[in-house]
């Protein structure tokens, strides 16, 4: 199996008998529990910190809403649905979820494993540097990860390579599952579950069009259309632009402006990769251009049918 390169791993003391046998007080305050804060990223509503766990002494990662939407319900709402899908979807390649709670004015958090590494988008931005094979075993291991979701009724709906994370030890991680739609009826029947409830604006940015549910260069067309029947072949569609994208080092969709790369998604049909790269193997421009097809009826039925041929000896295509 094809490597990236190792990445510089992230200074770590060794451990010792003073930490791990320290007393644990015998009356805990849970507000008190993390300290020595520090961002790492924000998102359009949600703050991600790292911190310190004093009570098992380990830097983990710390999710919450941003001070400015911290009284917001809807977006309260979201990061508690998206705390319990991350905790409840254990896999390899999903981060482990820790806890979720209130902090001392009341608004939800969660914290999960911290993991350092890199993002397939800068990945992607410096893809002449890694081999295909490298590139296709990243999408190899996002398609168990929505194999998997989809086996429990959870679709993703915002996968793009800025969601997918290469850890130290060649670990791939499937991030963010924030605008996750997930099924639940009795008996094992999946039925379509409720939205969290959208804002009526007339936002055209960027940010507004998140109501979309989904990124616009990777978002599936029935994700325009607000299709009430949206299913897991969303997510395959997604799936297949990221591997347009590592064929041929461009998104699909093209456009100036938001609404052309969602008219573009919609209505135009991408160049085959061979077109645009050379030597791309006939498996996989059979494969991505399936994945992406604008009808979800003649797509890949479950992601497992992606990853098998994905698997294949395409190479000797």
């Amino acid at each position: 199996m094809s490597e990236y390169p190792k990445l510089k791993l992230p200074t770590a003391e060794l451990l010792s008998i003073e930490q791990t046998d320290r007393e644990l007080g015998q009356k805990l305050d849970p507000k008190l529990r993390y300290a020595y804060f520090k961002t790492i990223a924000r998102g359009g509503k949600s703050l991600i910190q790292s911190c310190k766990d004093l009570h098992l002494n380990r830097v983990i990662c710390y999710k919450s809403v941003l001070p400015e939407f911290a009284n917001d319900e809807i977006e309260q709402k979201r990061l508690l649905r998206e705390a319990r899908i991350s905790a409840m979807l254990q896999h390899p390649n999903t981060v482990p979820t820790y806890e979720l709670g209130r902090d001392r004015n009341g608004h939800y958090y969660f914290t999960m494993k911290l993991v350092h590494g890199y993002t397939f988008r800068e990945i992607l931005d410096y893809r002449e540097r890694y081999d295909l094979g490298q590139l296709v075993d990243t999408i190899v291991q996002v398609g168990h990860a929505l194999q998997y979701a989809h086996s429990v009724g959870v679709i993703h709906r915002d996968l793009k390579p800025e969601n997918v994370l290469i850890g130290p030890y060649g670990e791939v991680l499937l991030l963010d599952w924030g605008l996750a739609k997930v099924w639940g009826a009795p008996g094992g029947q999946l039925a379509i579950g409720h939205d969290v409830p959208e804002r009526e604006d007339s936002d055209s940015s960027m940010t507004g069009h998140q109501k979309l549910q989904g990124s616009p260069f990777y978002m599936a067309p029935e994700q325009i259309t607000r299709d009430p029947d949206i299913d897991s072949r969303a997510d395959i569609y997604s799936l297949g632009l990221l591997l347009y994208e590592a064929l041929t080092g461009r998104t699909a969709a093209q456009g100036e402006t938001i609404d052309d790369v969602l008219h573009s998604t919609q209505h135009d049909t991408p160049p085959l990769p061979s077109r645009i790269a050379a030597g791309v193997p006939p498996l996989l421009e059979d494969v991505v251009m399936r994945c992406i097809a604008k009808d979800k009826e003649d797509r890949y039925a479950k992601a497992g049918d992606v990853v098998r041929l994905l698997q294949q000896n395409w190479a000797m295509g």
